[in-house]
């Protein structure tokens, strides 16, 4: 990935405890915002539309999906 756009080259390189409290149901609409700007870089609708729908559902239970990858795999996977 040679085009990483700034903010998302920041978020992937951010220490795994910063990672982890950002999972955090107020914090990670960060996360919904990092989807976004991510899709907007790579020309991708549907990841654009996932972290616009991100932002409402991620406060109830998304933050779950986003904690449970980042604690497995480093940083959240799931369509990100």
């Amino acid at each position: 990935m040679a085009n990483k756009n700034g903010f998302v080259a920041a978020m992937d390189g951010l220490p795994w405890l910063v990672k982890i409290l950002l999972c955090i149901p107020v914090f990670d609409i960060v996360w919904a915002v990092y989807r976004i700007v991510k899709g907007v870089s790579k020309k991708d609708t549907l990841m654009v539309i996932v972290g616009i729908l991100w932002i409402i559902p991620g406060a109830v239970f998304c933050w779950l999906i986003d904690l449970i990858c980042t604690l497995v795999f480093g940083r959240p996977k799931f369509f990100a």
